[in-house]
């Protein structure tokens, strides 16, 4: 009899415990957390209130240290004005050109701003606002010079390039003589004294050059129709951060701002 009772005690005793293992403790899927939706560049930018932004900061005048060191320049004027335009703080890290696309990659910066020409091989990889600045090709000679009238005219010339460039390309296949320059302002140097001809340069090098030496006798003869374009340089699939920096950038073009901003650094409209 005692052992009948002993085994009716032990069975109810087993079934206890078995019965609170299954039931109070909680399983593995009522204790998982949902895991959260991915949150795109647009609404990290929005929620941190900042907009991180990959410069070199020593490419005058698009990003530079005035004499103040205070990081200023037209592309910092142009994103800055975006940043706020977004509602964010515009927060800029400084690196090396060479190094820019790398700092992209690594989530290092959200944008870069540092006139990124496009072109097919980065569109495949990055991904690219509307521009905000077209570059072209100009012919630029002695202000005494009244025969030129086209890129045609310099056959037989003397156009003093960078051997390598694409600049140099052009006078030659316009039938220029090249003589080697170790830059720009070189070839203009000789252009004022006459040793050369011409020169080939993209245009706002020379317009920042004339607004700091508005005195040096050179013209711009033309401008090659072809431009460009730049834009601002984003990681690929940051689809909804590009949408919105897109519609900054045309608010910016109607109400005449990103006009102004442009004529502040090289009286002109370099915006289309």
């Amino acid at each position: 009899m005692k052992k009948v009772v002993f085994s009716t005690l032990l069975s109810c005793l087993l079934v206890g415990i078995v019965g609170c293992s299954s039931s109070g403790a909680p399983s593995q899927t009522d204790s998982a957390t949902p895991p959260a939706a991915s949150q795109s560049l647009l609404e990290k930018v929005k929620a941190e209130k900042k907009l991180v932004i990959g410069t070199e900061g020593t490419y005058s005048p698009f990003t530079y240290h005035d004499q103040s060191g205070k990081l200023t320049g037209y592309d910092v004027e142009v994103v800055s004005e975006v940043a706020k335009r977004l509602g964010v703080e515009p927060v800029f890290q400084e690196t090396q050109w060479d190094a820019m696309f790398a700092g992209l990659d690594s989530k290092r910066f959200d944008v870069v701003a540092n006139q990124v020409g496009i072109r097919p091989d980065r569109q495949e990889k990055y991904d690219f606002s509307q521009p905000y600045t077209i570059s072209r090709a100009v012919l630029v000679a002695h202000k005494d010079n009244t025969t030129l009238k086209s890129f045609a005219d310099i056959k037989g010339l003397k156009a003093g390039q960078s051997m390598t460039s694409n600049y140099a390309d052009l006078a030659r296949s316009n039938g220029a003589e090249i003589v080697a320059v170790d830059n720009f302002n070189q070839a203009i140097d000789l252009i004022a004294q006459k040793r050369v001809d011409v020169a080939i340069n993209d245009n706002l090098s020379v317009l920042d050059f004339l607004k700091q030496k508005p005195d040096t006798p050179i013209q711009i003869v033309t401008k090659n129709d072809k431009g460009q374009p730049t834009a601002f340089l984003f990681r690929k699939g940051s689809t909804e951060l590009v949408a919105e920096i897109d519609k900054v950038l045309d608010e910016m073009k109607k109400d005449g701002t990103l006009k102004a901003i442009s004529e502040k650094w090289f009286s002109e409209d370099i915006t289309k």
